[in-house]
């Protein structure tokens, strides 16, 4: 039963839905893993990238908020839950205990590359279906590749 009706097409509505659904999977996963590694970071650089995974965690959970708002503002009742999360999500899951600080800072180029890989793909299925979506999930893209870079930087 449709509560909330979308002016988009079925057809568009469907891709659109789909890439809202599979953005806000990766966001709320990407919240997940940067805070279980925030928990378990250790080793000489424990301050600044302790810090720099907060960054993360507050940006994924505000762009998930807003993906899953313009999902439901179109009728698409967005699915957050954790066996979705689980069952969906682009990200590699992150192993047990302590996470030494270059490990922790490869889990998040990994984690947000594979996210980033996966939101320009939604990008280019929604620029025609609807182009309201194609821009936040641009806009969120561009901050997640900025905490990419800046984890990248860490690395090197």
């Amino acid at each position: 039963m449709a509560i909330v009706k979308s002016s988009l097409k079925d057809a568009d509505l469907k891709i659109v839905g789909d890439a809202l659904q599979g953005a806000l999977v990766d966001l709320v996963d990407l919240s997940l893993v940067a805070k279980q590694v925030h928990w378990n970071v250790v080793g000489p650089r424990f301050r600044s990238v302790h810090l720099q995974l907060d960054e993360v965690v507050t940006s994924a959970r505000t762009h998930s908020d807003v993906v899953a708002e313009r999902a439901s503002a179109l009728g698409v009742s967005p699915d957050g839950r954790a066996a979705t999360v689980a069952s969906t999500s682009a990200i590699a899951g992150v192993k047990e205990g302590w996470v030494k600080d270059v490990d922790a800072v490869q889990v998040l180029v990994d984690g947000l590359g594979a996210v980033i890989t996966r939101m320009r793909e939604r990008i280019q299925a929604t620029g025609d279906a609807d182009p309201v979506t194609e821009d936040i999930l641009i806009g969120l893209t561009g901050d997640l590749e900025k905490h990419h870079w800046m984890f990248q930087a860490e690395s090197a």
